[in-house]
């Protein structure tokens, strides 16, 4: 088997949706301080981390964006939820801002050679780390899924679908509309991806991205992962 990861490294500050605290990271203990046990010195390091439940590449839970008593915590997901077949369509070329269209999607599977199957999770390469990360464009100018395409994924029964950016479309109302449907549709998606450069185009495989197990979280970094056969 062959394992690419396409998961974000979660470090002091990385780049978190505004509405969102920052990651913070700091030593709590290092190799300078030495410790007793009986007879035995020894010394360790850890660190302190502080975080979001939307910090760095993670899944959204339903009770995020669904307000319906019951909407699932991201710890009452079943797990097969985050172990299903995937594919990664390639819309690198549109533009900033935009709004991906239905009739750009179905181009964009068609160019994969791959289908789409019930229960899948669907990946979507918009080049958006490589325009955009490193630059304050990254969490206001990235492009994005159109409601309608939102609708069109979720009518071929998927589970999830996921992007790079830090939102599922572009900033502002179609941000929250693609977030409505999901809680309409019953499906949810994962924000911050990266190295999606290095799965599309290869057909179809299997994506892994397991959730920390938060009680009542409504979301979760994940180490989002892409298996190969070969």
């Amino acid at each position: 088997m062959r394992f690419v990861d396409l998961s974000r490294e979660l470090y002091h500050r990385t780049p978190t949706h505004p509405s969102h605290p920052p990651v913070i990271t700091t030593v709590w203990g290092d190799h300078s301080e030495i410790k007793t046990a009986g007879n035995t010195k020894f010394t360790s390091k850890a660190l302190f981390l502080s975080m979001s439940d939307h910090a760095g590449t993670h899944v959204d839970a339903p009770c995020h964006f669904d307000p319906t008593p019951g909407a699932a915590s991201v710890d009452q997901v079943p797990l097969e939820d985050f172990y299903t077949g995937a594919v990664c369509l390639d819309l690198s070329h549109v533009p900033l801002k935009h709004q991906i269209t239905v009739a750009e999607m179905e181009a964009a599977l068609e160019a994969s050679g791959a289908s789409i199957e019930p229960r899948d999770t669907v990946l979507i390469h918009m080049g958006v780390n490589e325009r955009l990360f490193g630059t304050p464009g990254y969490l206001h100018d990235f492009p994005g899924l159109h409601l309608d395409a939102v609708h069109w994924l979720a009518d071929k029964k998927i589970v999830c679908f996921g992007v790079e950016a830090i939102s599922p479309a572009p900033e502002g109302e179609p941000n929250f509309l693609a977030h409505m449907a999901c809680a309409e549709r019953g499906i949810t998606h994962i924000e911050c991806l990266w190295n999606l450069e290095a799965v599309v185009g290869q057909g179809r495989f299997t994506f892994i991205g397991f959730p920390l197990k938060i009680r009542g979280g409504t979301a979760s970094p994940i180490r989002a992962v892409a298996m190969f056969d070969a």
